[in-house]
């Protein structure tokens, strides 16, 4: 039986169509963590910032209680959560990044200069493509 082979220019078919998915990319500090209050005044200045507190209680037995410290930054489209040695920076839509969106990502790159988690070539990372607004 002979079989037949068809060839369809395929980037009109909506189901195979690739939709862009919103940004996220984890950056990383693997000695000294981030100052989370100097870090809360600098971004201050040209972000939004919020301080997230953990939830204590009285038998509080949690390990490392230095690196529960948490806040969020917002610019335009970009957002991240910043802990002493991890920012997880997101948006919630896909959207052009913005100046500002640019700016707080650079802040963040340079407070957080690893891609991966350790200093051994295990699970690397790279950064999600990305469009700049005009």
């Amino acid at each position: 039986m002979c079989e037949r082979i068809y060839l369809v220019e395929m980037t009109a078919c909506p189901r195979r169509m690739k939709k862009a998915k919103p940004y996220y990319y984890v950056r990383f500090r693997w000695m000294k963590g981030v100052d989370m209050k100097e870090a809360a005044k600098e971004l201050g200045k040209n972000f939004g910032v919020e301080t997230l507190i953990p939830p204590t209680g009285d038998f509080d037995a949690a390990m490392f209680k230095e690196h529960r410290e948490e806040m969020k930054v917002a610019a335009d489209t970009l957002k991240a959560f910043l802990s002493p040695k991890r920012a997880v920076l997101f948006q919630s839509k896909t959207a052009p990044f913005t100046e500002r969106d640019m700016e707080l990502r650079r802040r963040i790159l340079e407070l957080y200069p690893r891609d991966r988690i350790t200093p051994f070539p295990f699970f690397p990372g790279s950064e999600p493509k990305f469009e700049v607004a005009e």
